[in-house]
């Protein structure tokens, strides 16, 4: 029964991740709360539906283990640790009343508060901690499960309702937290399952996220590497002429075209290398749903990525044992090149838009063979997972250096001193990485306040270290917006890296610009051939 409601939780939780992923803060399009957690507690899934003789041990220890390697981000490193704690709780008990339940919610939050650094209240830590403290409150009185379950689940919605007071960035956006709001549809698909409600119990193994590696001539051959699909709910007519315009336009841009159009929806299908630019063109005639872009060269090779991997691994055993090796999370094939340069021994492509698992980060440093290795997650939606995999790592030394962007990564692996020790690099990346700022430059999708900024969707947004920095209209017009509220009397360094949806003369024409308003300041530009991002700036 326990088993059988876990299984339910995760469905559940599957159902309405995309509802999940709209209630991020940041009206950006790589909002993935609901993905990350979706993805933890579905690999723990794949593993308690594979198991054959199921007892408490072994369902314990299938949902902690399965969750803790699967975890993405920071909402599915919490929800493992939940689990984690709960699962410890539980696994000695042949039976499971409510005072059980409740001990085992309890030891679930303890468990998750110790993980993360700086707890903050009004996310998915408030609410377990509201319905662990509610468990405890009713269960002695509890002998009916059924009440005891529709309780909790009734208190943990009303913390739920008061995140955006505790938060003031909700409020504000007018949303309630996004990592609460999973693990409530957790606890409401466990209560289905509970009921006996009917439910799919079908489970895949997520996929990890894919691993870089030189890409082949055979790769290069096709042409446009993004299928691209979404779905259009029309806010506007949609004449015969604005569809054959819209067609021109996708062909314009890439092949394998499909468009299909009724009164209230238009789907889409498109090979194309500028995903953003179809996006933003789609966004032109109303709201997107069912949004979903793979990279084909990715998908077509995954075959080869494996066998890949095989060889890299036993060619890491067959080579000394270095002293010292780096891992970065990284995105577009610019800025793989940059942390190649600079002595990366191996990248894990994900950073933003998919944030890799604990699972991906272990497979990393098992290729990796030195006896000390840095790993720099780039994001700060991928710190907790790379910290948990460094607690699981017991042959190797991992140091992680918690860089939440890009251009932070590259300054602290530009740091790296071989003479000195791994104490002291250590010190001297954490101190090189604070000079770092950063502004990253997309498009909004949906409309919202944030900073007291209106934004519309569609607008162009500069967003930095701790804010919205700039909105408005014209990319080049709010990256230059944006640097203005970065730089100050302390700047030397600016750098600009222009992503997938961005050409070369546009990037070469926004650093001319930026060469004369800022004479003193050196100016540098990059490909980074990032996705969703038209330019990543830093200044140092």
């Amino acid at each position: 029964m326990l088993g059988r409601m876990f299984l339910s939780g995760a469905k559940n939780l599957e159902a309405k991740k995309e509802w999940i992923n709209e209630l991020n803060v940041f009206p950006v399009p790589d909002g993935d709360t609901g993905t990350n957690m979706t993805l933890t507690i579905m690999a723990a899934a794949s593993e308690v539906s594979a198991l054959s003789d199921s007892t408490m041990k072994t369902l314990a220890k299938a949902i902690s283990s399965g969750s803790l390697r699967g975890a993405r981000g920071n909402s599915g490193v919490i929800l493992s640790q939940l689990l984690r704690g709960f699962t410890k709780s539980i696994e000695h008990h042949e039976q499971v009343d409510a005072m059980a339940f409740a001990r085992a919610f309890e030891k679930g939050v303890e468990t998750a508060y110790k993980a993360v650094m700086k707890p903050k209240e009004g996310t998915i830590l408030t609410v377990a901690k509201g319905a662990a403290v509610k468990a405890l409150e009713i269960a002695e009185d509890s002998e009916n499960l059924e009440t005891f379950f529709a309780d909790v689940i009734a208190e943990a919605e009303e913390v739920l309702s008061r995140t955006p007071e505790m938060l003031p960035v909700l409020k504000e956006a007018g949303v309630v937290d996004s990592g609460g709001q999973g693990l409530l549809e957790v606890l409401k698909g466990a209560f289905d399952g509970y009921l006996g409600k009917e439910i799919d119990m079908n489970f895949e193994k997520p996929a990890h996220a894919v691993m870089s590696k030189p890409m082949s001539a055979e790769e290069s051959d096709i042409k446009f590497g993004y299928c691209t699909e979404f779905i259009i709910m029309l806010e506007k007519e949609f004449s015969e002429k604005e569809e054959r315009a819209f067609k021109e336009y996708l062909l314009s841009i890439g092949d394998s075209l499909v468009v299909v159009a009724d009164d209230e929806i238009v789907k889409v299908h498109v090979h194309t290398n500028a995903p953003g630019d179809a996006i933003q063109r789609a966004l032109t005639y109303g709201q997107l749903s069912n949004m979903k872009i793979d990279n084909m060269r990715l998908e077509h090779h995954e075959r080869l990525i494996k066998d890949a991997e095989k060889v890299a691994a036993q060619q890491a055993k067959a080579e000394p044992e270095k002293e010292v090796g780096f891992i970065s999370v990284s995105v577009g094939d610019g800025m793989g090149e940059i942390f190649r340069e600079l002595g990366a021994d191996y990248l894990i492509e994900g950073g933003q838009t998919m944030n890799p698992s604990t699972e991906d980060v272990l497979q990393a440093i098992s290729h990796v063979n030195a006896k000390n290795i840095f790993i720099f997650p780039n994001n700060k939606n991928i710190i907790l997972a790379a910290n948990q995999a460094r607690d699981l790592t017991e042959d190797k030394n991992i140091i992680v250096i918690p860089t939440k962007t890009i251009p932070q990564g590259i300054t602290a692996l530009i740091s790296y001193v071989p003479d000195k020790t791994v104490e002291q690099n250590t010190e001297e990346m954490l101190e090189a990485m604070t000079h770092v700022k950063t502004g990253q430059v997309t498009y909004a999708v949906r409309d919202t306040k944030i900073d007291d900024k209106e934004i519309r969707q569609g607008d162009i947004m500069g967003i930095g270290d701790k804010g919205i920095l700039a909105v408005g209209q014209g990319i080049e017009d709010i990256t230059v917006e944006t640097l203005k509220e970065m730089v100050d009397e302390d700047t030397e360094i600016i750098s600009i890296y222009y992503g997938a949806d961005v050409t070369e003369e546009d990037a070469e024409q926004l650093c001319e610009r930026l060469e004369e308003l800022y004479p003193d300041f050196d100016v540098e530009i990059n490909q980074g051939g990032q996705p969703i991002y038209y330019y990543v700036v830093s200044v140092e």
